[in-house]
């Protein structure tokens, strides 16, 4: 297998040389697990770009776009205090109902699971977890599967789960995640999640940066509740202090979130906070610098019947 990290570097080298060394600096920590997963993946995500005639070079441009805009929305961040997006029908004119938009920011967020150290860190509390109950999960569900990363990850670890379900609303990020992670054991779905029925509750639920998509995140942490019943546990992640093109809902502090888990009549087992600059916590607050946080939820016992 090719150093395909160290390739996609090279190349962003040329293209974006203070970017890339900024990259380099803040990757400089992690190890051989950060670069046999990023290899893995990306290896997978060269091949499906070779089946759509494309290749590398188109990735990393649509890297360089995705943060220029994110460039962008810091700086009115900056300026106004506020995202500059507070409805989804906003969003929908701007970002989903672009296909060109669409293709080269989801294809920029395939690099940044491996470029940037938080993405990847929260990958890694991801797989921590799952790895904790691998082999007695019976179901799987994603929401907001993007690029298909986790649930590839979860394919890998639980073998002994027939049916993955992976939903989302954008056909441009189906797309994209079925391209690279096709497998008859995943069943896509086209919808919005308070549209999909609870057939059955799931043991494992993975709801990945979504929370910040939408204008009522507590309503979509009570649906978590309601898939994973008594016996489920999910994983949820939202940023703070994160504008991008796409971002609706503010979070502020993770304070903020794990009330709202607390309201939806969730509990926390686990969490994860990291920085997307390497400051203290005190300076980011200050600062406003995206912050990543993770938890695995529950429902409370209080909820359990």
């Amino acid at each position: 297998m090719g150093n395909y990290l160290e390739l996609i570097l090279d190349k962003l080298d040329k293209k974006s040389p203070s970017h890339c060394a900024k990259l380099r600096q803040n990757l400089s920590y992690l190890g051989e697990d950060h670069s046999a997963l990023a290899n893995g993946f990306l290896a997978r995500y060269e091949n499906y770009l070779f089946k759509q005639k494309l290749n590398l070079d188109f990735g990393i441009d649509c890297y360089l776009r995705m943060i220029g805009d994110m460039g962008q929305e810091r700086i009115s961040f900056a300026r106004e205090g506020r995202y500059s997006s507070s409805s989804f029908s906003e969003v929908e004119k701007r970002v989903y109902c672009r296909p060109e938009v669409m293709t080269y920011h989801m294809h920029g967020l395939v690099l940044a699971q491996f470029l940037w150290f938080e993405q990847y860190e929260r990958l890694d509390f991801f797989l921590h977890h799952l790895k904790q109950s691998a082999g007695k999960l019976g179901s799987y569900l994603e929401i907001g599967g993007g690029h298909g990363l986790y649930v590839y990850e979860a394919m890998k670890l639980c073998p002994e789960i027939r049916q993955f379900d992976l939903i989302d609303i954008s056909k441009c990020s189906l797309k994209l995640s079925r391209g690279i992670v096709d497998s008859r054991k995943i069943h896509f779905h086209l919808m919005n999640i308070f549209d999909f029925t609870e057939e059955h509750t799931y043991s494992f639920v993975t709801m990945g940066e979504v929370l910040e998509h939408v204008e009522d995140p507590l309503a979509l942490l009570k649906k978590i509740g309601c898939l994973i019943g008594k016996d489920g546990i999910s994983f949820v992640s939202a940023p703070i202090n994160a504008p991008m093109i796409d971002h609706i809902y503010l979070f502020n502090n993770e304070q903020e979130i794990r009330e709202l888990i607390s309201q939806a009549g969730l509990t926390i087992l686990d969490e994860r906070k990291v920085a997307s600059e390497r400051v203290s916590d005190k300076l980011a607050d200050k600062f406003k610098v995206p912050v990543m946080y993770a938890a695995i939820v529950k429902l409370k016992d209080n909820n359990n019947g």
